[in-house]
């Protein structure tokens, strides 16, 4: 009893103290105080599976045993923590390892940038560099699309709750139709080529093209191959920048390491974020075709693009990637997901249900509406963190840690199915 009253008290202190903007307090309404691997812990000592690894900023787990030990020793060695643009030595054996580990075995040339701390900053910048190298102010984002809460990221958004928010038009871009967007039978690259050859279609040439090659926060809609080959060779054609926005899905989510590989393109600039320092310490990368990369200096900054801490965890986090093993388990314990996902379908017609997505990157939409969130709301109740995603919240959205065992994400299927159940009899 006195547990609950202690965990009211500090709810109240948020209602009180903290802005109205506060989300996921709301979906997961307690206060937590310990996490490890995909386990998290509240006041109350209960204990969740956590299916939602810091809206994917913990893809290797919390407090990862290896990266943790590496940066107690930095930090009790007084290591530089803040640097700006500097150099340093935390800094260097980043670079020279991703470039080893990452770029080089996957035959990818770039430059490495530090926007600053956030994926809209990785996007920001990614922009900004697109429309100085082409001298043109358009972009082309696609439906569903989501790129940050920055004015320029929210402009190429697609989600209108959060371009609302803005209150300032948002202008100097166009939304596409996403491959499906239009059904499973139209190619929307056609509808594309279309604007973009005729005169009279109103839409100008665009510096770039962003795009995310699973829409996360979307609806988990995963691009086709062949769409992605055919996006690139537009942007080839008309000489485009094509930006992915890997800020979700790379790191692994899909499988590889970026979520591009498998379809075989190769984008001028990537975005990358969340996950890449390894240990939710905030990090983010613009990598840049080394033409491309025309920037004057500090005409691009901030005070927190050298965060040295994430340096460390990031380098400690390339070692998941040194062979092909990382990418083999991700694979398996996806279609694990996959085929649970299917099973649900199955069984429970009354979910209306879609399944979607990628790797550990899955989810149902559900066809009745609202049922997403109770699901999810049923799940933290049974001890199980899970959100959804979608322009209507209709998918319910598993994306757990990379590094979880089967175990423990078995142990999450079963209460997501009484979640399931519970949701469409009460």
């Amino acid at each position: 009893m006195q547990a609950i009253k202690e965990l009211d008290s500090q709810l109240s202190v948020f209602e009180s103290l903290e802005s109205e903007v506060r989300g996921y307090i709301r979906s997961f309404p307690t206060t937590f105080v310990k996490a490890k691997g995909s386990m998290m812990w509240d006041v109350n000592e209960k204990t969740y599976i956590d299916f939602f690894a810091g809206a994917g900023a913990l893809n290797y787990g919390h407090n990862n045993s290896k990266m943790k030990e590496k940066l107690i020793n930095y930090i009790a060695e007084d290591g530089i923590t803040h640097s700006l643009d500097m150099g340093t030595q935390a800094k260097a054996t980043f670079l020279t390892c991703f470039n080893d580990v990452i770029l080089k075995p996957r035959n990818l040339e770039y430059k490495v940038m530090f926007p600053g701390p956030t994926g809209t900053n990785t996007v920001e910048s990614a922009l900004k560099l697109a429309r100085k190298v082409t001298g043109r102010e358009l972009v082309i984002s696609f439906t569903n699309g989501f790129h940050g809460m920055t004015l320029g990221s929210l402009a190429i958004t697609g989600n209108s709750f959060k371009r609302h928010g803005a209150g300032v038009s948002l202008n100097h871009s166009v939304a596409m139709p996403f491959d499906k967007y239009l059904g499973e039978d139209v190619d929307t690259v056609d509808y594309l080529e279309r604007f973009l050859e005729d005169n009279g279609s109103g839409v100008a040439l665009p510096a770039a093209i962003i795009l995310e090659t699973v829409q996360g926060e979307g609806g988990l809609n995963v691009a086709n191959a062949d769409w992605l080959k055919r996006v690139e060779e537009i942007c080839r054609r008309w000489d485009i920048l094509l930006i992915v926005d890997d800020v979700q899905a790379g790191c692994g989510r899909t499988g590889t390491f970026f979520s591009f590989e498998q379809a075989g393109i190769n984008p001028d600039i990537v975005c990358l974020s969340k996950s890449i320092s390894g240990y939710g310490t905030p990090m983010a990368l613009t990598l840049i075709k080394p033409e491309y990369d025309i920037w004057a200096a500090g005409e691009h900054n901030g005070t927190f693009r050298g965060h040295n801490l994430a340096f460390i965890t990031a380098t400690e986090a390339l070692t998941y990637w040194e062979n092909d093993d990382f990418t083999k388990e991700i694979i398996d314990k996806g279609l694990l997901v996959d085929e649970f996902l299917h099973e649900l379908v199955k069984k429970y017609p009354e979910l209306e249900g879609e399944v979607r997505g990628k790797g550990l990157f899955r989810g149902i939409a559900c066809g009745v509406e609202g049922l997403a969130d109770k699901i999810c709301a049923q799940a933290f109740e049974r001890g199980l963190i899970m959100e959804t995603s979608g322009p209507k919240s209709e998918v319910f959205k598993i994306m757990p840690a990379l590094t979880i065992d089967c175990e423990t994400l078995k142990q999450g299927f079963a209460i997501i199915e009484e979640s399931v159940k519970n949701s469409l009899t009460n």
